[in-house]
């Protein structure tokens, strides 16, 4: 009997040779061979009469080998099989091309399955290249049957791979179902070892279905477990409690330069209501692009300071991370002096620490990292460099992730560990081990769904509403007949005294080699205009008389940085840049954005791109320029052009490109029939039901020893907080 665990390369019918092609599709056991599942299956279930086929017909039918006759043909260097089958209706004929083998496999007398394409000659008709299968005792795998096809690579066709599979359902031992009864019987769902056998090889259609559902349900099952199971644990533990009287808070909210929204306010109260309490919070603060998220972080760490705690605010960047400090900076200037926190910066390339208004002083690392260990520094703003092993808190109450999902999984795993995740590296404040509240920060805006599943452990608050003043961002998509105007229009912006920003997809022109013919698959690719070949082009071609700079991610630290100030002081006219600039870039004169190729980019990452103009006083436009002249690129650039919001908008995307777009497909873990069911919110909502039912029961999971373990072997193979 076969395991899960039994190597590919012990199997008789792979062996060395063979094996080394499944690993190119990542298949290296069994478990790894049954759980990678069909994308479709061509219908092959319905055996016809051979005086019943009709031409361009796809069809199985069986009958005797009569003959089987191999020629060559020395113009096309082709090797040609044609065999004769007949039934007791007629007789067709079957011609494989380059096979020569099929005249060994197919000798004249035997009975066999022949599937395939019904094509007309001058003569006749013929079946074209036709999958073939020698009737036997056995369950039929390749015709006669709904057949799977699985993503293949070379020299591995799904035949190949239906060759392997149906042995070792076969042989396969049987498989304990971590799945609880009550759950799987309530739905209907089969057991594992029925579920895996109607996923590769079904009788009908329905139970390829159900057995789909069921590996769909069962790994947001898992995920809905694995998040509520996450609220418990955090419920459980100790966190310094930071509270704050309302009208204290309100005083706080006087020395403001501005007033807050409806909706900032209620994120604030949400965030201070939490932080209050004696456990610690787990918050994503999510809103659309310029909606004033920092400003509600920045005033939950003035709270912690002003009771003694100190406050961490990690971005991806250090761009983003310089222009953090820059608007707490100016928030704090407006609290009197000796109310106003010691904050300070670090990144590879920044140590600085403002004592109160301008005190401000570049300082060496090791002096800043020893006045964040004294408690000197309350508020602390830096890149990954905060979460290197020098760095540590006296007094650490609250941490503020910016944009949590774009850190390498490595760097967020060193994150929870002076987070809020259960088990991890606490501190001890008054003789008592505690963790400091959580507070993660995304202008990318979730799908209702997601919301529920991969971020199902966090408390959400929502801004949902844009600062008085700002004036809506004029859209328009611009086809190529119309780039000249476009063009046009941008110089008078710019010679009005505005500066505007050119996104790009790629980096480097592609290269390519005179002497080979281009691959058609990667026409489109080389269409797609980079960054260098734009900038050459914008500064001396079209925009020569304005001050052009390029950026983008292949640049040192200290290159982007700089090229980032020139801009934001007005240095520099235009910047053509690469997505670099998705997240968090603010420059307030900055009236223009435009963006080559946009059809390649998803809805969200436009929205993000188009956030970074209208930040200022002066009306901004967003101009989406296109090649393309296909319906459904027509119909998604429309649906940015008309969006009220970037909450709809990430619906929508989340319809047309999937999941993937907003959390990371390769990052998660999860698979593909997954991913697809992150899509039906009625399963999602049923998985999360299903969850509460077991915890409620059984909060340990020690009723469930073969979910406990599943569980388990599910967190260690996903990358989510």
């Amino acid at each position: 009997m076969l395991e899960l665990n039994t190597p590919l390369e012990a199997l008789p019918s792979v062996g060395p040779k063979f094996w080394q092609k499944f690993k190119r599709l990542g298949l290296d056991t069994v478990q790894d061979l049954l759980f990678n599942f069909p994308v479709r299956y061509e219908d092959f279930s319905e055996i016809y009469r051979i005086d019943d086929l009709e031409p361009g017909q796809q069809a199985t039918i069986q009958g005797i080998v009569e003959e089987v006759d191999i020629r060559h043909t020395w113009k096309k260097n082709l090797t040609i099989v044609e065999a004769r089958i007949r039934d007791e209706s007629g007789s067709i004929r079957a011609v494989w091309f380059n096979q020569p083998y099929v005249k060994n496999v197919l000798r004249p007398g035997k009975l066999a399955n022949f599937s395939g394409k019904v094509s007309v000659s001058e003569e006749d008709i013929y079946l074209s290249h036709p999958t073939y299968e020698l009737v036997s005792f056995r369950e039929t795998r390749h015709t006669a049957r709904l057949v799977p096809v699985y993503p293949e690579t070379k020299g591995l066709t799904s035949k190949g791979i239906r060759f392997v599979v149906q042995p070792v359902l076969a042989n396969l031992g049987p498989l304990g179902d971590w799945l609880p009864e009550e759950i799987r019987e309530s739905r209907d769902y089969p057991a594992l070892d029925k579920a895996l056998h109607d996923i590769h090889f079904p009788n009908k259609m329905e139970d390829a279905e159900r057995a789909q559902k069921r590996f769909a349900f069962e790994d947001l099952f898992l995920l809905q477990l694995l998040n509520l199971r996450q609220k418990l644990k955090l419920a459980q533990e100790k966190a310094p409690p930071v509270e704050i009287e309302l009208p204290e808070l309100k005083k706080l909210l006087g020395y403001l330069p501005f007033e807050l929204t409806t909706s900032q306010k209620r994120s604030l109260w949400e965030v201070v209501q939490d932080i209050a309490r004696p456990r610690p919070m787990n918050r994503l603060l999510q809103g659309d692009v310029g909606s004033g998220k920092t400003a509600v972080a920045a005033l939950a760490a003035m709270v912690a300071a002003r009771k003694g705690y100190q406050t961490a605010v990690m971005a991806p960047t250090e761009v983003l991370a310089g222009q953090h400090f820059e608007t707490f900076r100016k928030l704090l200037k407006r609290l009197p002096a000796s109310k106003q926190p010691t904050l300070a910066i670090m990144t590879a390339h920044q140590n600085k620490i403002v004592y109160e208004s301008d005190l401000e002083s570049e300082i060496k690392k090791k002096e800043l990292q020893q006045a964040i260990k004294k408690g000197e520094a309350k508020i602390i703003i830096g890149t990954h460099a905060l979460i290197q092993k020098s760095v540590s808190f006296k007094k650490l109450g609250l941490v503020v992730i910016d944009e949590q999902h774009r850190f390498g999984v490595d760097q967020r795993a060193k994150l929870t560990q002076t987070t809020s995740l259960p088990g991890k590296k606490k501190y001890v404040a008054g003789g008592k081990n505690l963790l400091p509240h959580f507070l993660s920060m995304s202008a990318t805006p979730i799908p209702r769904t997601l919301m529920l599943t991969v971020f199902g452990d966090l408390d959400i608050s929502t801004i949902d509403e844009l600062p008085a003043g700002r004036k809506p961002i004029l859209t328009k998509i611009v086809s190529p007949e119309n780039r000249i105007k476009a063009y046009g229009f941008i110089k008078g912006q710019i010679q009005k005294g505005r500066q505007a920003f050119v996104i790009c997809p790629r980096i480097d022109p592609p290269e390519s080699d005179p002497n080979k013919k281009p691959d058609p698959r990667q026409a489109k690719l080389w269409e797609v205009k980079s960054v260098k070949e734009e900038y050459q082009k914008l500064k001396e071609k079209i925009f020569p008389e304005f001050r052009v700079a390029m950026l983008h991610g292949q640049l040192k630290s200290a290159e982007k940085e700089q090229i980032m100030k020139d801009f934001r002081q007005g240095k520099t006219d235009i910047l053509v840049s690469t997505s670099v600039i998705e997240v968090g870039v603010d420059v307030p004169n900055a009236t223009i954005m435009m963006i080559e190729g946009a059809d390649r980019f998803g809805l969200a990452q436009l929205y993000q791109f188009r956030g970074r103009v209208g930040r200022g006083e002066h009306q901004s436009f967003c101009f989406l320029f296109t090649e393309s002249k296909t319906r459904s690129t027509a119909e998604r650039l429309k649906a940015i052009v008309t969006a009220k919001s970037g909450f709809e908008l990430a619906e929508r995307d989340l319809e047309l490109r999937g999941p993937g777009e907003f959390i990371g497909q390769k990052q998660t873990g999860l698979p593909d029939i997954a991913m697809r069911g992150l899509q039906d919110a009625a399963l999602i909502k049923d998985s999360r039901q299903a969850a509460v039912e077991v915890l409620k029961k059984h909060p340990s999971l020690e009723a469930y020893p073969l979910l406990k373990a599943k569980t388990d072997e599910f967190q260690a193979r996903i990358h989510l907080e």
